[in-house]
């Protein structure tokens, strides 16, 4: 079954890359520095000439691939460690144009199986509890399924670099940065939010527990069930799933 997925739009990248470019410069200059706020959201969005929701898409971007810090309820924070990246993630996407959504997930299944059973064997203290804030803040933000998304693909990214290769680290750069655009392209189609903080939860406990196999199970598991979800009619999806413990409703990643 071929589900081809679309590009999003070339001026929602140009907005993308207008607030890269400008937290990037910002940063080089010394008007901004690691752990600083950002500005209100209103003020930034003025400074730029964009509009808030636009802002919003930007930084939803930059907070995925790692630059920004968002804290929820808070505000957006300029990294302490900032992600080295620039546009390479957005030809990467034109370069996926055309793909279908099987394609995908057969490739994420093939190269994230093998990441989480390697950050099994190889991750650190500190990346545990990275994956558990994220975990805490998908939770926290399980109203807000763009916010959410933020944390999902965070957390992918994380695994990846628990994984311990820094070649590896650098193809999951690429692929969550197109990953995270897509997703937020297609806010229609919605995932049980119990579901997936569930799946990313059996991923932490595994790679937690040391053990490869049940680490490599658990990622193709959510990945397979990710995958079988998108293939639904949109329609056929529960678009109003009852509230849990673990969640509502969000993007699925």
């Amino acid at each position: 079954m071929s589900n081809a997925v679309s590009r999003p739009p070339a001026a929602d990248r140009q907005i993308a890359m207008r607030v890269v470019e400008r937290i990037r410069e910002a940063l080089q200059d010394g008007t901004w520095k690691p752990g600083d706020k950002l500005p209100p959201e209103r003020e930034f969005a003025t400074t730029l000439g964009i509009s808030r929701s636009s802002l919003r898409s930007g930084l939803g971007y930059l907070a995925a691939m790692g630059l920004l810090q968002v804290r929820h309820g808070v505000g957006a924070f300029i990294s302490e460690s900032p992600t080295q990246f620039g546009a390479a993630s957005l030809p990467f996407l034109d370069a996926l144009h055309g793909y279908d959504m099987h394609q995908l997930f057969e490739a994420r299944r093939i190269l994230e199986g093998h990441i989480a059973s390697l950050a099994a064997e190889r991750t650190t203290e500190r990346h545990l509890q990275q994956m558990a804030e994220e975990l805490e803040e998908m939770e926290a933000s399980i109203d807000q399924p763009q916010e959410y998304l933020i944390h999902d693909v965070r957390f992918h990214r994380i695994v990846a670099q628990a994984a311990g290769n820094s070649i590896l680290a650098a193809i999951m750069e690429s692929l969550t940065g197109a990953l995270y655009e897509v997703r937020h392209s297609a806010t229609e189609q919605i995932a049980d939010l119990a579901v997936t903080t569930k799946f990313h939860r059996d991923i932490y406990r595994a790679i937690r527990s040391g053990n490869p196999r049940t680490s490599r199970a658990a990622m193709e598991k959510h990945l397979t069930s990710a995958e079988a979800d998108d293939e639904k009619p949109p329609r056929s999806r529960n678009r109003h799933p009852a509230k849990s413990k673990t969640g509502t409703a969000a993007s699925r990643s």
